[in-house]
């Protein structure tokens, strides 16, 4: 029987294994993406509440704007993954970091996850009034170019960003 996976709200009883998938990540060197990932944990209900005030737009720095973060769990038990949805666009997002930013577990990778978080996620960005949402990847990234791909992704523009060091690529999804 295939796992049941949900995209959820953040949750203090998965608190252990979200810290689980951080810790994954750092010991591989990764990045924390997203950009939530790096938020301070260690008191959970504080981080906890600061997701929700970053949803409803409170708190959040200049150049920023309103954003939710939901995880994906795999049988109510395991976190495999992240979202953040931005609930509308600057131009530093239309440049890079789009609509929506992901990232699967090290460990969880390359059993089509990634697919099923972006999927999930177009739905929640379809519930807060997201009619077409924008992802950016790296060019060398090319997983994730095929999960932006395989959720309806049309390649707009590929652009070099020195401050990045890499090609840039922005895919518009029609979220409908």
């Amino acid at each position: 029987m295939p796992p049941f996976l949900a995209l959820v709200r953040p949750t203090a009883s998965l608190r252990d294994s979200y810290r689980g998938l951080i810790a994954e990540c750092v010991a591989n060197a990764e990045a924390l993406v997203p950009f939530t990932l790096a938020f301070e944990n260690t008191d959970f209900d504080a981080f906890l509440a600061k997701l929700n005030d970053c949803a409803a737009g409170v708190g959040v720095p200049d150049g920023f704007v309103a954003h939710s973060t939901f995880w994906l769990v795999r049988d109510q038990t395991e976190v495999v993954g992240v979202a953040n949805i931005r609930h509308s666009l600057t131009p530093a997002l239309r440049r890079e970091g789009g609509s929506i930013g992901y990232g699967i577990r090290p460990s969880s990778r390359r059993q089509g996850l990634g697919v099923s978080i972006l999927q999930h996620s177009l739905a929640r960005a379809a519930g807060l009034g997201l009619a077409r949402v924008l992802i950016t990847c790296g060019k060398k990234n090319v997983a994730s170019a095929r999960v932006i791909l395989r959720n309806g992704g049309v390649l707009e523009s590929e652009e070099y960003l020195a401050d990045r060091g890499e090609v840039v690529q922005r895919y518009w999804i029609t979220n409908v």
